[in-house]
């Protein structure tokens, strides 16, 4: 059976620590990262299905890390969904245009998470190509 893998990246330890228990036992393999630059390291190193990012870190940013992933051939068609606290429609937007494939507002729902996981990783055809 293959094990779908997700990277999280999130600064903040107690959020990182906890999404990375609660999706273990839903059966993921979970990498976590602390800052965007070991984030995007592990994106390429371990090649995930899917890539949960927190927008707001020192540092490196959540808008920064994908940027970067997106222009690195090997992490493009990675799904990519951006967990933040930012809830205005204007950054959810923003967020899409520039190439992120969802959006979750935290706080947010276990099973919430736990269904737009589903929806991304079960597609089959990793990241979906737009045009704005």
């Amino acid at each position: 059976m293959n094990v779908n893998t997700i990277l999280l990246i999130e600064d903040t330890s107690d959020i990182l620590d906890n999404l990375t228990e609660y999706l273990e036992m839903q059966g993921y393999k979970v990498h976590g990262a602390s800052n965007g630059k070991v984030g995007i390291e592990m994106a390429v190193e371990f090649l995930p299905d899917l890539i949960i990012c927190d927008a707001l870190m020192p540092g490196m940013d959540g808008h920064e890390v994908l940027h970067t992933l997106l222009a690195t051939a090997k992490t493009a068609d990675i799904p990519f969904i951006f967990s933040t606290s930012m809830s205005e429609i204007i950054d959810k937007e923003e967020a899409l245009k520039m190439g992120a494939d969802d959006y979750l507002v935290k706080p947010f729902a276990l099973q919430t998470l736990l269904i737009m996981i589903r929806k991304w990783i079960n597609s089959g055809s990793g990241r979906k190509k737009f045009a704005f």
